[in-house]
């Protein structure tokens, strides 16, 4: 069975309820974000059952979902794997995201409100804390936290609804920096641009934010390619 079909997202109900098989999106989506799956790793609908405590129903629905948001590739019959993103597919998520970061940064820098600037605040001081505490899994969440609070302060509609269109592999992307510190202190800047109100200088900081970003996917994936050639050398 495919997963070719499904929505885009785990759905909540009217009350906060959340069904199992939004459950195990949740918890799959976290653990491929997360670098707990590995890129490659077989899903396979009986084996997720039997480990998450579920049917074999709301793992097909999840891995249908997953499907839909980027982060698995169907297989034939009842299983997929963790899609593995090329240097090609990282390139084309940082051309994206410059677009989506720079114009979100600029509306939030005009449009964000008292609120929404302690909101922001309250996911920076989260994400510090993690840095300096040393803890990359906490970090990396709270810095995707950041940039999706920017995109709701930001006050418009179509660009929220296209961020969650990419939201999960926003995340993934998020989810591959090493240097904490360096990625919070840029966020404070951010966070000073916005809080001032200075459009042009969020606007430019974003620029320089993303620079940053593929700067480190570039280090990770010269790293990843001298520890295949190491591997891959005779003894």
């Amino acid at each position: 069975m495919g997963y070719q079909s499904g929505g885009a997202g785990a759905r909540m109900g009217r009350m906060g309820f959340e069904s199992e098989s939004d459950r195990v999106t949740r918890q799959l989506r976290d653990q491929i974000v997360g670098g707990v799956r590995a890129p490659g790793s077989r899903l396979v609908e009986r084996e997720l059952a039997a480990e998450l405590g579920v049917s074999r129903l709301p793992v097909r629905e999840a891995l249908r979902v997953l499907v839909a948001e980027g982060l698995v590739t169907a297989r034939p019959r009842s299983w997929a794997v963790v899609r593995e993103f090329t240097p090609a597919d990282v390139a084309d998520l940082l051309e994206v995201r410059s677009a989506v970061d720079v114009l979100a940064f600029r509306l939030a820098a005009q449009r964000a409100t008292r609120a929404g600037l302690a909101e922001l605040r309250a996911v920076l001081d989260e994400e510090q804390a993690a840095a300096r505490a040393g803890d990359a899994p906490r970090a990396r969440r709270a810095a995707a936290d950041f940039h999706e609070t920017v995109t709701r302060l930001a006050g418009n509609d179509l660009l929220l609804e296209l961020e969650a269109t990419l939201r999960s592999r926003m995340r993934w992307l998020l989810g591959r920096h090493d240097d904490l510190g360096l990625v919070a202190d840029e966020h404070e800047r951010l966070y000073a641009a916005i809080a001032a109100r200075d459009t042009a200088r969020a606007e430019a900081l974003a620029v320089a934010h993303i620079e940053t970003s593929r700067g480190l996917a570039a280090r990770r994936a010269d790293t990843r390619a001298t520890g295949r050639t190491e591997r891959d050398r005779p003894a």
